[in-house]
């Protein structure tokens, strides 16, 4: 059986849709967070889905929960998902995981 030597890191995926006409608004915020959010220790993939351009999906894995919270508290994370991108939703749905198998060393070369 294979251990994992990070069981304190955490997973997330985020799946987000945009209410009808606000797509472009949401994929420009988007666009202007994922290079500040790339800047932070951790994995953050965002996805848009290549069937419904309304619909959104961040995956993000985070070393632990003290580097999920630092997360929140970034101005780009308030300014542009809290302030700007969550008024642009239909829903949202964010579900919290924890990796049974490790990511590749990716977070620690960041």
């Amino acid at each position: 059986m294979h251990t994992n030597p990070h069981p304190d890191r955490l997973a997330f995926t985020v799946m987000r849709q945009v209410r009808e006409g606000n797509e472009k608004a949401a994929a420009d915020i988007i666009a202007r967070f994922a290079p500040e959010a790339c800047r932070e220790p951790g994995l953050e993939l965002v996805n848009r889905s290549a069937t419904s351009p309304a619909e959104f999906l961040f995956y993000k894995v985070f070393r632990d929960a003290a580097a999920f919270e630092a997360h929140q508290q970034t101005r780009h994370f308030k300014e542009l998902i809290l302030e700007e991108a969550l008024p642009l939703l239909d829903r949202r749905e964010r579900v919290q995981w924890k990796p049974l198998t490790p990511v590749t060393d990716m977070i620690e070369a960041r």
